[in-house]
């Protein structure tokens, strides 16, 4: 499966910083040939505001539509769609700087903002869908090794031999292209969810075949079985809204967690790395030119860690990967702003923080870099994923948004003890999943949802002979295993 949208936009999101310079001057060059004068500086720091922050507008919009588009077109004809953004997004901005138009470089960023909010939620759908339980959380973090492949690659790309020259910086940007068509030739021959053909197709026969295409094997009747019986479990219930799944005491904790998770993962302080990334390694003696070449093994860090993430997932489990992770952050956090602090004390000191930097990326890729959005397809019923994708994609944009405007602000208050701010974040993170966050690994949704079932002291009516009863819910304090799912058939609330 590709992650095209998604880690192309993440390299160009990279891109985009080496080449602050490059995007202001050519900004600069727009304007004085339009107005007959250089632009106000001011209003050249609000058109890069602008330039930076749209990304995630378009991020949110897109997660907004990935309902309605899936479903009428499904998981697989919504990632074929997508690729129109991305297409589009990657012309408006490769043509930009020769047509000297710079609204065609702010409305690509948007459009491919929207791509990727779309291949964020369709995407792990998609993945969680088609996976067998024993390794859906390997194929989930798919998306999180492609993402950081997508950012090593802007890294490569953005060097000043191939296209980080101020005369082919849009070039760059416009490679987001080249996936897009990958996946559009590639994409077409892989099977739809066979989880979508049953529940909401109702089509049995293209399941099956599905089945037979994505496990390589004729016989299939136990996993298509296994589909059947949660359809039975769940046929008097249709596609939720997010307000009805925000209001269902069912899944309660579910919707904190997935918020919780999502929002350490914007919040948790790896965007604000790479505010320091070249000025420490100026700081350890390393001169201008060669920076970017280092800054390969920022992206390379990345890769590695969420390659071993994927293979170890399903050994170790969701819980110890996320808690592991974001502790280790906090620890490396606390680590670099020590040396930022004493850096010019001694001439070791910044080589210190190369090392602190690199291990923040690695605990980042190893576990909170891609399981957020396993967990989001694992805690939900079929019915429930999309509004609980839209909810988890929601919170993921909204913090991505208030980093970007927020960061400033914070580290030219809080100087190089910034980073001790996102160290907290992590610590409340490790601790939140330690006390609250079920191992959901090898377990199927409706085990998952019973592990939470105690902390959400709600369960479905055993019961129900009226349509008004889909709204209510009875609380008792000891559950029996054995018939949650018989109360499931029961009862039409989600």
């Amino acid at each position: 499966m590709k992650c095209s949208e998604k880690d192309s936009a993440d390299s160009k999101e990279s891109d985009l910083a080496g080449k602050k310079l490059y995007i202001k001057s050519f900004y600069n060059e727009s304007w004085e040939r339009r107005h007959g004068h250089p632009i106000d500086p001011d209003t050249l720091t609000l058109l890069w505001s602008v330039t930076v922050s749209i990304f995630a507008i378009g991020g949110l919009v897109g997660t907004l539509m990935v309902k309605l588009i899936g479903k009428v077109l499904g998981r697989k004809y919504t990632l074929l769609v997508n690729n129109g953004f991305a297409i589009s997004a990657a012309l408006l901005m490769a043509c930009s700087l020769q047509a000297g138009v710079f609204e065609m470089l702010i409305m690509g960023r948007f459009i491919m903002g929207v791509d990727g909010g779309i291949a964020l939620s369709a995407l792990p759908m998609y993945l969680n869908e088609i996976s067998p339980k024993e390794i859906r959380g390997s194929l989930g973090q798919v998306t999180a090794i492609f993402i950081c492949i997508g950012v090593f690659t802007g890294q490569v790309l953005g060097l000043p031999e191939l296209l980080g020259k101020e005369s082919t910086w849009p070039y760059l940007f416009g490679v987001i292209a080249v996936p897009a068509f990958v996946q559009l030739v590639s994409l077409p021959f892989l099977p739809e969810s066979p989880r979508y053909l049953l529940f909401e197709k109702h089509d049995q026969a293209g399941a099956e075949k599905a089945f037979q295409t994505f496990l390589g094997k004729e016989d299939v009747s136990r996993e298509v079985e296994e589909v059947l019986t949660e359809s039975r479990v769940q046929r008097n219930i249709q596609l939720v809204s997010v307000l009805e799944l925000l209001r269902s005491p069912l899944v309660r904790w579910q919707v904190f967690t997935v918020v919780a998770t999502m929002a350490c993962y914007q919040l948790c302080g790896l965007n604000a790395i790479w505010f320091y990334t070249n000025s420490i390694f100026g700081k350890a003696g390393i001169s201008p030119e060669k920076i970017p070449y280092i800054t390969l093994s920022t992206g390379g860090i990345e890769t590695l860690a969420a390659i071993f993430s994927g293979l170890v997932i399903e050994r170790l489990g969701r819980r110890p990967l996320l808690m592991g992770g974001f502790g280790l952050m906090a620890l490396f956090f606390g680590i670099l702003t020590i040396t930022l602090t004493l850096q010019d004390h001694a001439p070791w000191i910044p080589y210190l923080s190369i090392v602190s930097i690199l291990a923040i990326i690695a605990s980042f890729c190893s576990g909170p870099g891609g399981i957020p959005f396993i967990l989001t397809g694992e805690f939900f019923q079929q019915s429930q994923r999309p509004a609980a994708f839209i909810i988890a994609g929601t919170v993921n944009w909204l913090s991505n948004f208030a980093v970007g405007l927020l960061f400033p602000f914070i580290q030219k208050s809080l100087g190089t003890y910034c980073f001790l701010v996102f160290a907290a974040i992590c610590l409340t993170g490790a601790a939140y999943f330690y006390f609250v966050l079920p191992e959901t690994k090898n377990r199927t949704q409706a085990e998952i949802s019973q592990a939470f079932a105690k902390r959400n002291k709600a369960y479905p009516p055993e019961n129900t002979d009226s349509a008004a009863s889909d709204t209510k819910v009875t609380r008792r304090p000891e559950p029996d295993p054995a018939s949650t799912l018989d109360n499931y058939v029961k009862n039409g609330v989600v």
